[in-house]
């Protein structure tokens, strides 16, 4: 990683070094970026990733694609996606029907026609905002400068150093990318430039500390609140704001941090003669454009750097790799075409070719590998469907980069290989590489036909539809998979929504709001009408395992996740380790993207890793001491799901069935129980809404209690200038001081929260909603009478962050308490009871005209206010309190390549070491492969398990016999459980009468087990001692009893 972290600053360049240069920065538009009309419905996953601003340069710009085969159309879809304002395409060549097993918006019908020309509709139709259009000329000097980026793919090296050069001389620089994928390998070179300017090099969130204390010297010396570890590192440049006392630093310009500690910092200012710091105050990193420049690729060739490295088991490899593409471009060049599948001639010529390259090198590597070099050869001219979704996720975030200079480019080249996923027996006989007229030549080329006739006869599991889903089930119909005797079961119980558009390819608009799986397969059988795939709209879950039964999964091959949550995640990983069946993992965040191989007997599953929990804010802190704009957003969400979801349907929990209501609450007795009647009580007698001025007058009161009464509480109960028992002030960093709110019609964020209140209180109760202006909304406000508000002694309000929150107990003042609800209840909602029924609202991000995003974002900025927070719009708004995750278009389609590329090596039963799990992040660029982590193996005696063995033991066996059977492996079974009943127990002497008894009338009588009639076997779980004592775990157990 060192290596890399040299490289990068290597490159940089100060700003004033190079002020005298031809610098790009941004696309040149004649249309200023706050003219440009973002729609946030559609691409609020990028606008989390970019940024507005950002994101509008990436739509003012208009990129250039030469060549259209799987690459060249996997970059454009991932530029089209993404949302540039034009994208012209050009490609002189034919379509032949090879390209079908990479392209896939060619078809049969498409043969022999112009390949830009054929799938330039198609292309448009992803983003209809985007211009796509189709350049049949000759490049040209006079053609190459309207363009913000270039991508050259299938061009000769003469051709690429040519239009480089002049990209490179261009005023401004026009940034240039080549890239190439051949059989297995692949390449990409990028050049930006002399002078290129990056805005923000990581794209990660500045960080953040809140100050405690600051010293008067030079250079000062920062404390934080010890909250949190300090995430600046020396040298970072930050700026503060809200210091009391030595407010003269807030003004000061972005300073430097040197010294960082865990919790301290010095800043390289002169504090002495400034005032004495007072309290609060915030530190922020600020990012600083940084300057790239980069070398030509007739310069770099010979000279070409530190490369990015992507799997460290494979260090010395990229310079052998450009040496080889050296050899491969000369061969091309000489030969008129790249080197023919299988051929053996053509390999020793391009051995002989990278001998000479690498005797001429300024930089020769020591030993060529020829095995390395004839697996280039013989796959050079095939091009597979993985490898180009790979690189074009690559490649596509580097035209990002080349257009907006958010992220840190590409500098300046990077190989790539997956030999690992060639034949155990390379190389095959001559004949295996034969074209045999199909779609799949190119495939066949790589692999092999014995290879690709296994391929069309896979049984694969996909679960999930959504981004990586699309992206998965394209490459399957590339492939070939389960295209002759196989099959896929895709499955997603999600409907398409419009931010589904931005990035899951294969859906249109006329998709809306229909199955994501249906639309996903229907799609995917435009790619390829030989495709066996079942769509299905049933959740992964215990509550399907009668659809996804026994006999579905042990007809599985593999099983390949494109899941968005851990929970379902996990269910999967559990079925494919009872069944052992080999489960590729994927997920995206962003920028970031890691896939993980599950193989039987060889690898750890998913389950056995897991991140550590997201950190929650401390309930005090959200009730009462917010600090930062997410304590507002995620207080505003539970407000919302409090009054407007959970209290109405706990009221129709009553109306349904009363007595039922009552009896429990009774039952219960405590706090909770009392809190649950008084919400019931509020939703159906105190706040129940007959008209729409009574939801208006709801909304009113209820602003006047949240953001004035209970703050003005909170400070009467805690002045500004109170001191804790050890003397320090209360309010000091990071709790910051509130100031009461009072209503005013004529600011925008009050009537906003009125009128959304006001709509979703409506909304439960049945009632119409009617759309009155402001003006009227206003008068209907100020009719409203408003209680004074006066403060209440001996108030309780918890301050300790720390401090659990204990269970309810039942006390006979609760129990009275209750009583009285009760009878309040059914006073005032009895006559209810049968005849009306409240409507619980859902929160649904998603709908900009369902009021929901209005209420939160209203009422987080309110309070935002109430504490003097920096206020956030309803786009910000929704990506923190709607938990939005990041995702774009081009990470998807890197992972979906990489776990693809694990799947040849799966069918043909690769070692461990053959395998590889990857992270990488495309910002930075950085690509992190290991070999997967092996399973744990246990040996006791004679005995060895992993976690994928389980113990099948035959007939219909009774408690004694599994004992025994234990015990003749000197083994004690001192324990047998079925799911959460407890079936024996040798602690319990009653239990000891069940030792004669089938487990297969025990497991039905205690653990209420349906077996159904087509299942063999039940499970339980046995707990053992050795022959020490000691508890050891042992694999599940089976009885097979039928």
């Amino acid at each position: 990683m060192q290596s890399g972290k040299r490289k990068a600053a290597e490159s940089e360049v100060a700003p004033q070094e190079s002020a005298n240069k031809a610098t790009r920065h941004a696309p040149t538009n004649t249309m200023s970026s706050a003219d440009v009309k973002i729609d946030e419905d559609l691409h609020s996953r990028q606008l989390a990733v970019y940024g507005r601003e950002t994101f509008r340069r990436l739509v003012g710009a208009d990129v250039l694609i030469v060549g259209l085969r799987g690459l060249g159309v996997e970059c454009a879809k991932n530029i089209v996606l993404a949302g540039v304002k034009g994208l012209t395409i050009q490609d002189t060549g034919l379509v032949e029907l090879k390209d079908l097993g990479a392209q896939f918006y060619l078809k049969e019908d498409d043969v022999g026609k112009n390949r830009a020309e054929a799938c330039a509709a198609r292309l448009q139709e992803l983003n209809t905002a985007v211009n796509v259009t189709v350049h049949n000329e000759p490049i040209t000097e006079e053609f190459l400068p309207k363009f913000q980026a270039v991508l050259f793919t299938e061009t000769k090296v003469s051709e690429a150093i040519k239009w480089n050069d002049f990209c490179h001389s261009h005023n401004p620089p026009i940034p240039f990318i080549r890239a190439d994928v051949r059989g297995v390998f692949g390449s990409v070179f990028c050049d930006f430039g002399p002078s290129f300017t990056v805005t923000d090099l990581d794209g990660e969130e500045p960080h953040k500390a809140i100050i405690a204390s600051i010293s008067n010297e030079n250079p000062a010396f920062v404390t934080c609140v010890d909250d949190e570890r300090l995430e600046f590192d020396d040298g970072e440049m930050v700026s503060f704001s809200e210091i009391k006392g030595m407010d003269g630093l807030n003004k000061y310009g972005p300073v430097k941090v040197k010294n960082v500690k865990v919790h301290s910092f010095h800043v390289e200012v002169d504090t002495s003669s400034m005032g004495t710091y007072e309290r609060g105050g915030i530190a922020v990193q600020v990012k600083m454009p940084v300057e790239k420049k980069y070398k030509t690729l007739r310069e770099s060739i010979a000279e070409p750097g530190e490369f990015l490295l992507s799997d460290f088991s494979k260090f010395d490899r990229p310079p052998k790799l450009h040496i080889c593409f050296q050899a491969l471009d000369k061969f091309q060049e000489e030969e008129g075409h790249l080197p023919r599948p299988g051929d053996a001639g053509d390999a020793a010529k391009l051995l002989a070719l990278v001998k000479a390259v690498n005797a001429a090198s300024k930089e020769p590597v020591e030993e060529i590998e020829e095995s390395l070099v004839t697996m280039l050869a013989y796959g050079a001219s095939g091009e597979l469907s993985p490898m180009a979704a790979m690189f074009g996720g690559l490649v596509g975030q580097e035209l990002v980069k080349a257009c907006t200079g958010k992220f840190q480019p590409l500098n300046q080249y990077f190989y790539f290989d997956s030999a690992e996923s060639l034949p155990k027996e390379f190389p095959l006989a001559a004949a295996e590489y034969q074209p045999v007229g199909s779609r799949y030549d190119s495939q066949i080329a790589v692999f092999g036909q014995t290879l690709q006739a296994k391929i069309a006869k896979l049984k694969v599991f996909l679960v999930g539809a959504g981004a990586l889903g699309c992206e998965l089930i394209k490459n399957f119909a590339l492939m070939g998979i389960a295209c002759d005797g196989g099959s896929v079961t895709l499955t997603d119980d999600d409907v398409i929504e419009k931010s589904n558009l931005s990035r899951q390819f294969l859906f249109r608009d006329w998709d809306l709001k229909q199955p994501k799986s249906t639309a996903a397969a229907k799609a995917a059988l435009a790619i390829n009408p030989a495709l066996a795939v079942q769509a299905q709209c049933n959740r992964v879950s215990p509550d399907t395992e009668m659809v996804f039964d026994d006999d579905f999964w042990g007809n599985l091959d593999v099983v390949v996740n494109a899941l968005d949550n851990v929970n379902a995640r996990l269910y999967v990983d559990s079925r494919c380790v009872y069944f052992c069946k080999p489960l590729l993992e994927s997920g995206t965040l962003g920028t970031k993207c890691n896939t993980q191989m599950v193989i039987p007997a060889l690898t750890e599953n998913y389950g056995a890793s897991r991140d550590p929990p997201e950190k929650q804010a401390p309930m005090c802190t959200l009730h009462s001491f917010p600090f930062i704009i997410d304590h507002c957003l995620t207080w505003a969400r539970s407000e919302f799901e409090g009054s407007l979801e959970k209290t109405p349907s706990e009221g129709n929990k009553y109306l349904t069935n009363p007595e039922a209501f009552i009896a429990e609450v009774k039952k219960t007795g405590d706090a909770t129980a009392k809190e649950a009647v008084e919400r019931v009580l509020d939703v159906l007698v105190e706040t129940r809404c007959l008209t729409y001025e009574a939801c208006v007058e709801w909304a009113r009161k209820y602003f006047q209690e949240y953001f004035h009464n209970r703050i003005a509480q909170l400070v009467f109960t805690f002045p500004e200038d109170v001191r804790t028992s050890q003397g320090a002030l209360f309010w000091s960093a990071p709790k910051r001081f509130p100031k009461v709110l009072n209503f005013d019609t004529s600011d925008p964020v009050h009537l906003q929260f009125i009128r959304a209140a006001a709509n979703l209180k409506a909304e439960v109760h049945g009632l119409a909603k009617p759309g009155v202006s402001d003006a009227e909304l206003a008068a209907m406000i100020s009719a409203i009478k408003i209680e004074p508000f006066v403060p209440k002694t001996g108030v309780t309000i918890e301050t300790d962050p720390k401090a659990d929150k204990k269970a309810p107990t039942a006390s006979a003042d609760d129990e009275t308490l209750i009583a009285g609800l009760v009878d309040r209840l059914v006073g005032g909602a009895g006559q209810l009871v049968g005849s009306y029924k409240l409507a619980p609202v859902e929160f649904e991000k998603d709908d900009d005209t369902n009021f929901h995003m209005d209420f939160i974002s209203a009422c987080a900025n309110l309070r935002a206010r109430n504490y003097d927070i920096p206020e956030v719009d309803k786009l910000q708004a929704k990506l923190i309190a709607g938990r939005i995750i990041p995702a774009i278009a081009t990470t998807t389609a890197m992972s979906t390549g990489l776990v693809c590329l694990e799947m040849y090596k799966l069918l043909q039963d690769a070692p461990m070491e053959a395998y590889r799990n990857t992270f990488a992040n495309l910002a930075l660029p950085l690509f992190a492969m290991a070999e997967p982590i092996s399973s744990k193996k246990i040996t006791y005696n004679d005995l060895e398990w992993t976690l994928w063995d389980r113990w099948i033991m035959e007939g219909d066996l009774t408690v004694q016999e599994l004992l025994n059977w234990f015990e003749e492996r000197k083994l004690t079974a001192y324990s047998v459980s079925c799911g959460q009943s407890l079936i024996y127990n040798n602690f319990f002497a009653k239990h000891k009468e069940r030792l004669g008894r089938k487990l297969s009338e025990l497991v039905v009588e205690i653990a209420k087990l349906e077996i159904p009639a087509k299942r063999r076997h039940f499970d339980i779980v046995v707990a053992v001692e050795d022959e020490e004592g000691e508890d050891l775990d042992v694999p599940l157990v089976s009885i097979r009893f039928r």
